[in-house]
């Protein structure tokens, strides 16, 4: 008998958090049930860099293979300075990298590895459903309730909200808002032998400088290139309604070096993302309502782990409930299960958010802060693995049932 048989899971939010919950929890034999306000299935932008932390619990879903065949697996991540070009710093990617971590680092499209995961919880038997939005979520004391917009309530042992940074069930527990970074990003993934390159890029390359940064990276086995410009918006901080617009975006790198400004024609100038994150928040359960992924900690995107931090959500939940559950607790020790879940899961992405911020402002420094910055980085010791470790390192603890 599978460890959660006899139990019906709720999910709001079909993206990659919530396809990631359906196919864990779906695995341990639970009954699964997740409502997508969209039409169809599919994750908007380009690209995503997926760390080693992600890259293990991929492989012990079985997926891992099939995600790298349509991913990249770069050489190094290099930061560069914005306005010279100068190389700062490298962290290579290769055999040494991935036997410290357990995994690889890569780089993949975010509807790939979202195709993937929705295929895969369907295969586990999870019932997935679009164009249905969760409305609210009512709990007693062993039940929870679903609303959907198509006027049904949905009976469940336990619902869990993964409906994004904009999660409207994260109000029955706290009463918040997004917080703006007054930063706006721009995406162009291009074919790669139209993005004229005066050299093929195999890396991660980050370039660094006041007020901006560009991110480059190969996508779809080297068939595509992703680009990301991010800078800091002028019309934010005037109280421009729709801020960050394309007006803005050549004139935000008209300091830095040629190699950045001539990638700027590539970016999509139809759509614009505002870079936003929330407050951390040390509770995000609800009788049997629990957030998890976007919907209880989204990050800015300076450590590319707001997917990762969604999968490790979902393994860790799957994880400690099927151990509950074998230890004869059955659907009795939900409420506890989920006390669990947040006692490992805040402290790690709290902080996560935190640092996300943290490392924004140091990626965007001038003056005398930029000149400190880059030489830090150039003499960075590049065996000293006390800054990633905690990052990359982490595995939930194995609870036995």
């Amino acid at each position: 008998m599978s460890k959660l048989d006899g139990t019906h899971v709720v999910i709001a939010g079909g993206g990659i958090g919530g396809a990631a919950t359906a196919l864990a929890l779906a695995r341990q034999g639970a009954q699964v049930t997740l409502f997508e306000r969209a039409r169809e299935f599919g994750e908007v932008g380009a690209g995503l860099q997926v760390g080693p932390h992600g890259a293990r619990i991929l492989a012990s879903w079985g997926l891992l293979d099939e995600v790298l065949a349509d991913g990249v697996l770069p050489r190094n991540i290099v930061f560069r300075d914005a306005v010279t070009a100068e190389e700062l710093t490298r962290l290579e990617l290769g055999d040494e990298f991935r036997a410290r971590y357990g995994g690889p680092y890569f780089v993949t499209h975010r509807s790939d590895l979202h195709a993937s995961l929705i295929r895969a919880a369907t295969a586990a038997g999870a019932d997935l459903h679009t164009g249905i939005t969760v409305t609210d979520v009512v709990t007693e004391v062993d039940r929870a309730y679903v609303m959907t917009d198509d006027g049904r309530t949905h009976e469940a042992d336990v619902a869990l909200a993964l409906d994004g940074i904009k999660s409207r069930l994260r109000r029955k527990i706290v009463d918040d808002e997004p917080v703006s970074s007054g930063y706006a990003a721009y995406r162009g993934a291009i074919p790669y032998e139209d993005a004229g390159l005066d050299e093929d890029i195999e890396d991660v390359i980050g370039y660094i400088g006041p007020d901006c940064h560009f991110i480059q990276y190969p996508l779809r086995r080297g068939t595509m290139l992703n680009q990301v410009a991010v800078f800091k918006s002028p019309g934010f901080f005037k109280g421009v309604e729709n801020w960050g617009g394309p007006v803005e975006l050549v004139p935000a790198y008209a300091h830095c070096h040629e190699k950045v400004r001539s990638r700027l024609e590539y970016m999509w100038t139809d759509r614009w993302w505002p870079m936003y994150d929330r407050d951390p928040i040390e509770n995000w359960v609800n009788g049997r309502m629990m957030l998890l992924g976007d919907a209880a900690h989204p990050p800015l995107q300076y450590l590319a782990s707001g997917a990762v931090m969604a999968i490790e959500d979902a393994k860790c939940i799957a994880d400690f409930a099927a151990a509950d559950f074998a230890s004869g607790g059955g659907n009795a020790a939900w409420p506890q299960i989920l006390k669990s879940v947040n006692t490992e899961r805040v402290p790690r992405c709290n902080r996560i958010v935190e640092t996300c911020r943290m490392w924004g402002e140091l990626w965007h420094l001038d003056g005398v802060g930029r000149i400190v910055r880059n030489e830090l980085f150039r003499t960075r010791d590049a065996s000293d693995h006390k800054y990633t470790d905690w990052l990359w390192g982490y595995a939930s603890p194995q609870r036995s049932g």
